[in-house]
């Protein structure tokens, strides 16, 4: 990962996804191109072509706060794709490091004995993960439900974009695996505009474009998210399909690990399969000798 070059990619694609209709520009004959063109962009954002270009050759360090608004506004981006632009900008400019100290979890990180206590206190799954995918810790439930990711990596942390990309067995995991492997990418490609010089992501990042065609592909579309809420389909080896809704939150006391929630709608098909894998959790192991 390069920081110039991402930023140059990044606005290069989104330029590339928004078409003169929705931007409110008329169009006459053929266009080369089904996005906007740099100087329609520049006028939208109220910069000189020239001054556009250069950004879009991914020179973002010291452009103002105001002028990174106006671009975010020309090419409409959404919120996690303005906050992504901004974190583009800080890495050229070299405020990002100044950040990163402040951020990054230890690579041995482990809950404190209150934090899991509040895991265990949580009757639906609840996970901690790091911008990485890293899945940190769990609850007896959360990890029921991801049982095929510690299963596929035992003795260690099992890593989300890793499982869903290298593992087979994810395509079952994730009915709906192409929203899955979206994701997936999205959260790692805002996890690299926040944190540019982690060498932990750069190594993830580096091993999946290697091993994974699907993961170089959707890497290369620059999409990025904030993964706050929503719904999501599993499926579990024991109790079937899952349809849960989700909650994450960034945990203040842990800056750069988020926690998620899942619950079933109750009375719910779901609501019921989670009971049942409560109980498969809670069951004695069986002794075989």
């Amino acid at each position: 990962m390069d920081d110039r070059t991402d930023a140059a990619q990044f606005l290069v694609s989104r330029r590339g996804k928004l078409t003169p209709e929705r931007a409110g520009i008329s169009v006459s004959g053929v266009r080369r191109v089904p996005g906007l063109r740099r100087s329609e962009v520049a006028t939208l954002a109220g910069v000189s072509p020239e001054y556009y270009a250069k950004l879009e050759r991914g020179a973002l360090g010291g452009v103002s706060a105001s002028v990174l608004d106006a671009i975010a506004r020309a090419l409409q981006l959404d919120d996690a794709e303005r906050e992504h632009l901004f974190h583009l900008a800080h890495a050229a400019d070299g405020t990002a490091a100044a950040m990163r100290s402040r951020r990054r979890p230890s690579k041995q990180w482990q809950p404190r004995p209150a934090l899991q206590w509040v895991l265990d206190s949580i009757s639906a799954p609840a996970i901690i993960r790091n911008g990485r995918m890293d899945l940190l810790a769990v609850n007896a439930l959360g990890r029921a439900m991801h049982s095929s990711l510690y299963d596929a990596y035992p003795g260690e942390h099992p890593n989300f974009a890793r499982y869903t990309f290298l593992n087979e067995e994810s395509r079952r995991f994730y009915p709906h695996w192409d929203a899955a492997a979206d994701i997936a990418v999205s959260i790692l490609r805002t996890e690299a505009g926040r944190d540019p010089h982690d060498k932990s992501l750069h190594d993830l990042v580096g091993e999946l474009s290697t091993r994974s065609d699907d993961f170089r592909r959707l890497w290369s579309r620059q999409d990025v998210r904030l993964h706050g809420t929503g719904m999501k389909h599993f499926h579990h080896t024991v109790v079937g399909g899952l349809e849960l809704a989700y909650e994450s939150v960034d945990m203040v006391s842990e800056p750069g690990l988020s926690l998620t929630i899942y619950a079933a709608e109750p009375a719910s098909p779901t609501a019921h399969a989670l009971e049942l894998l409560a109980s498969w959790t809670a069951a004695p192991a069986v002794r075989t000798s």
